[in-house]
Order: structure tokens, then sequence, then C-alpha cells
């Protein structure tokens, strides 16, 4: 019989997946294509409101995703 964990983790793995690449494609770039050849302006901003939570949440997110990872595999 499978085990709860081995049906459980991999849907939540997935999940997270899906979140976490919806919250860094959200994520607002101002500087497009010219940081890539040395464009990007030297002018610091600080993030403020929903771009600051959104940063936030993808950390979190992420972390979750590492953690379910391991879980696992050590798990497996």
């Amino acid at each position: 019989m499978i085990a709860m964990h081995q049906l459980l983790l991999p849907i939540i793995q997935i999940i997270l997946a899906v979140l976490l690449i919806a919250a860094i494609l959200m994520q607002q770039r101002g500087s497009g294509l010219g940081a890539a050849f040395g464009g990007e302006s030297t002018v610091f901003r600080t993030k403020r409101g929903i771009e600051k939570s959104l940063h936030y949440a993808t950390i979190i997110i992420a972390i979750l995703f590492f953690l379910t990872a391991i879980a696992n595999v050590v798990l497996a």
C-alpha cells in the first residue's frame, strides 16, 4: 500500500512550484533587457505595498518548496 506522504508530498510540490512560478512572473521588472547589457540605472528603489508582499511571499513559497523537496527525498 502506498504511504500517504508518497501521494501527498508530490502534489504539494507541484502546487508550490506553480505558485512559485506565478509569484516570480508577477514581480515587476522595470529595467527590461537593458540590464543584460549594462544599461541598468543606479537609482536605489525600495519595495512598497503589494510589491513588498509579493517579494516576501516568493521567499516563503521558495522555502516551503525546498523543505518539501528535502522531505520527499528523506521519506522516500
